[in-house]
């Protein structure tokens, strides 16, 4: 659990994400640090992306659901304190009911002015990781709603057994919403205001509409797991690869430092000591090699 008297937490939504797979959390953010990471994140996506940029009627399916990039905290001093905010990460760890938990990676997800759908799926199956208590918190920079691209959780699907890979990457992905278990389950959307997070289990199947409006919907993301989990599968992921650790080993390197607790004024973790260098896949589409 927690290693500080102050949860941030409540334990009805802790009873609530244990039951449903989601919940969000009010005011992990103050007004100023909302405005002033929600700047550093835009300007970060705009230099990862500025030799990238095609029309958004030109793009690929996934391409149309959001513009990613992975990894801020290494190459963005302004945005690691986000990615390492301690609010946010004890509130993680709360949630997973841990005393400590890493860093998988972190995200910028923007879905640009309309942008298509993002196609219902689970996170969890994308990571090689064995053991299934991960999540993420999900972090908008302005208020996401129905109309703007808000996630839809359909409640309860992380507690099922449901570990499905859904290739949203490449041509037309399966509908993981028609599987048996779920399919009479509505989605619910939550429109989540600046300085709340929401967060999801990685096995919490969630999907999010189409950004109808004229504004980009700009969100960063944060993806946690309990210090000591291990490697379960030997498909590639540069969170495991880069610390050179193998299946049945303990995920423990440089690449995915601890999030929290970290000392009072600790500094952000030193950078990988291998460079994070996008291959010419992940620079265009954000996203990691596929799996065989």
């Amino acid at each position: 659990m927690a290693l500080t008297d102050e949860r941030v937490v409540s334990e009805e939504s802790l009873e609530f994400f244990n039951a449903n797979g989601f919940v969000l959390v009010p005011d992990l953010l103050t007004a100023d640090e909302v405005d002033r990471y929600g700047r550093a994140v835009a300007a970060a996506v705009t230099e990862r992306t500025a030799a990238h940029r095609v029309p958004l009627e030109e793009r690929s399916r996934y391409q149309q659901s959001f513009v990613q990039c992975m990894n801020l905290w290494e190459d963005r001093p302004d945005v690691a304190p986000l990615t390492f905010h301690p609010r946010i990460g004890q509130a993680a760890a709360e949630l997973m009911q841990v005393d400590a938990c890493r860093l998988w990676h972190d995200q910028a997800l923007v879905k640009e002015a309309h942008g298509r759908e993002t196609d219902a799926h689970q996170d969890h199956p994308y990571w090689p990781i064995k053991e299934t208590n991960s999540i993420t918190a999900w972090i908008p920079f302005v208020r996401s709603t129905v109309a703007n691209g808000a996630l839809g959780y359909v409640p309860g699907s992380h507690a099922i057994g449901m570990r499905k890979f859904v290739n949203i990457f490449f041509g037309e992905p399966q509908d993981i919403l028609s599987e048996p278990e779920i399919r009479d389950v509505e989605p619910v959307f939550l429109e989540v205001p600046p300085g709340s997070v929401a967060f999801h289990h990685g096995l919490t199947v969630h999907l999010a509409g189409a950004n109808t409006t004229d504004h980009n919907r700009w969100v960063h993301t944060i993806i946690y797991f309990p210090d000591g989990a291990t490697r379960g599968y030997p498909y590639p992921h540069f969170s495991v690869d880069r610390g050179g650790i193998e299946v049945g080993q303990k995920i423990d390197s440089d690449a995915t430092p601890i999030a929290w607790p970290r000392p009072t004024g600790a500094p952000i973790p030193p950078l990988p000591s291998r460079a994070f260098e996008l291959d010419e896949k992940i620079a265009r589409t954000g996203s990691f090699p596929r799996r065989s």
